[in-house]
């Protein structure tokens, strides 16, 4: 009795008019589609994109140089070289973040004590070449910059939840 039942609804073509019914009931609703570049998705304060390195409200750099985020990093994308200074406390020299290997997990902006290393909700970047992708101190400071006012509300957003 099974087979001639589906050998019935084979021949009736009933699959093919269930999703037919199915496009036909969807047609005519509003659509979901959003115009990516002249219209943007709402995001939430916790995004994770393009890394920032912060500063104090004095001009300093945040980073003391303890490496906790080279350390947990998964996919060894961050590379740090740092020296004592002449106050005795350690400040980097080197601070890369290779983007081609980054997975964005957010283990390093968790790990880091004094909330150097951030993940802003920057998503539009590109680089034509690899060498592109490998941001540099100098790069990471900037993006840091440029972004203070938007990075601290984020993180009064997300101390307020704690």
């Amino acid at each position: 009795m099974n087979k001639v039942n589906q050998y019935l609804k084979s021949l009736l073509l009933l699959e093919l008019f269930k999703g037919l019914s199915l496009t036909l009931r969807y047609l005519f609703r509003p659509k979901f589609t959003i115009r990516y570049p002249e219209e943007k998705t709402p995001q939430g304060h916790r995004f994770r994109g393009l890394h920032a390195l912060r500063r104090y409200p004095n001009g300093e750099e945040r980073c003391i140089a303890c490496k906790l985020c080279e350390a947990v990093c998964p996919a060894l994308a961050i590379t740090i070289e740092a020296e004592p200074r002449a106050d005795g406390t350690r400040r980097t020299t080197r601070y890369d973040i290779d983007l081609t290997k980054c997975i964005f997990c957010g283990f390093c902006e968790e790990s880091c004590p004094v909330d150097s290393i951030v993940e802003t909700r920057i998503f539009e970047y590109h680089g034509e070449k690899r060498g592109d992708l490998l941001m540099t101190k100098s790069d990471l400071l900037a993006v840091g910059d440029r972004w203070e006012k938007q990075i601290a509300a984020d993180r009064q957003k997300d101390a307020s939840y704690r």
